[in-house]
């Protein structure tokens, strides 16, 4: 479904949009660059929240992973290839 709207550009966009687009492609030239506009904000916008998400909750993390360390190297070093188990 499509919908017809009026759309104020400036003139040398205008023109750019003459080079590049075909005639009477103008439309959906126009919807991939908006469309393209919004999914690279989109992946921006996640990568800052996770980066943020990352940052606060650093200590905490570090924590968890110092807390488990003993634990996860006991069991590296029973399930090692090569070794036998030692009980």
């Amino acid at each position: 479904m499509t919908k017809r709207i009026n759309i104020v550009l400036p003139v040398e966009t205008i023109q750019v949009l003459d080079r590049v687009a075909p005639k009477g492609s103008r439309s959906r030239l126009i919807s991939a660059a908006v469309l393209h506009y919004l999914e690279c904000k989109a992946k921006d916008n996640l990568a800052k929240r996770l980066k943020e998400g990352a940052l606060a909750h650093a200590q905490r993390d570090l924590g968890i992973a110092q807390e488990w360390f003993s634990l996860d190297e006991e069991v590296w070093q029973r399930t090692r290839p090569g070794k036998r188990a030692v009980r």
